[in-house]
């Protein structure tokens, strides 16, 4: 039996104009401050683990898993993003990933785009930054180090960029604030624990067969090959597993359901790939496959093309 992907983030119609312009701005010039930070880095090889890096992200948030009560969680990867790449390189990775599921696959408004970004790119990876950067501090190396302050930095990552959605809910005035907060914040809670594992165990992957990859010292060499072919692999078999994924709600489209402002979601401008199912294609599980694949693809080839072209630029000079 298929099962049916479900929308992950803010539709259009649940925050105010105001509010979504506000944070469109503010999305927009820290996007504007992490490509300088980045452009500014000499000798870096990191954009080619970048495009691998969102292509994982994207296939990875396609895959639902189940929480408690009918609601359902998945992958943000902020946490992961920003501890294998940094933080303003992690802002880009999760702002592709977020752009193009809006764009292509109607996932999140267009208008709503800019608080989707300022939620999952801004608000996760700093959050993941702030908390692994503390735990660096106080937790001592060992051989579970790297994945418990990967689970704890996923975690809150999960929950604090959940509780910034309630509170844009609740300054748009669609839901209560004393309503909206606890309600998103106990099913993300939940949610957290799922991210949490998930970077965790990623992290002792690493850690045990590319060590070097999380040594901050190496992070401006060139990324082994095999690394990226495997993150590209990973990436594909993830899109191919989606149809897999679970056909509950997700958090914050469980909390709109049982707060009763679901009926605010306006509904897609247009549609390319809607709901992750490429058009055309009568079985589902196929389309939603297709749909996948092509999302990674897609993610990957822009960012490889971005990366010829910025070393070309640079051998010129």
């Amino acid at each position: 039996m298929f099962i049916k992907q479900q929308l992950m983030h803010i539709p259009d119609g649940f925050l105010s104009l105001i509010l979504s312009l506000i944070l469109w701005v503010i999305s927009i010039i820290t996007i504007f401050i992490a490509i300088r930070h980045y452009t500014k880095e000499k000798n870096n090889q990191k954009l080619p683990l970048m495009g691998v890096l969102a292509a994982a992200i994207f296939a990875g948030q396609m895959l639902n898993f189940n929480v408690v009560g009918g609601t359902s969680g998945h992958l943000l990867g902020a946490a992961l993003a920003t501890i294998l790449v940094g933080p303003w390189e992690a802002v880009l990775v999760m702002t592709s990933v977020v752009s193009v599921q809006a764009i292509i696959f109607q996932d999140g408004g267009l208008l709503a785009l800019g608080a989707n970004i300022f939620n999952m790119a801004v608000i996760g990876v700093a959050v993941s930054y702030a908390v692994y950067t503390i735990l660096n501090k106080v937790i001592k190396k060992g051989k579970w180090a790297v994945g418990i302050k990967g689970f704890i930095a996923g975690w809150c990552s999960i929950f604090i960029a959940a509780l910034a959605a309630a509170l844009e809910l609740a300054i748009s005035g669609t839901s209560p604030a004393n309503i909206a907060i606890p309600a998103m914040g106990s099913i993300h809670a939940l949610i957290g624990i799922g991210e949490g594992l998930i970077t965790f165990a990623a992290l002792l992957f690493i850690s045990t067969s590319k060590k070097e990859m999380l040594d901050e010292t190496s992070k401006g060499k060139p990324v082994d090959k095999s690394v990226l072919v495997g993150g590209v692999i990973i990436a594909l078999v993830l899109a191919i597993l989606s149809p897999l994924a679970s056909s509950n709600p997700d958090g914050l489209e469980k909390v709109a359901e049982d707060l009763g402002f679901i009926s605010l979601d306006s509904g897609p401008l247009y549609e390319i790939i809607p709901d992750y199912t490429f058009p055309g294609i009568h079985d589902e599980r196929l389309a939603t496959i297709v749909a996948g694949v092509i999302g990674v693809i897609l993610i990957a080839t822009v960012t490889f093309i971005t990366t010829n072209r910025k070393k070309n630029s640079t051998q010129e000079k």
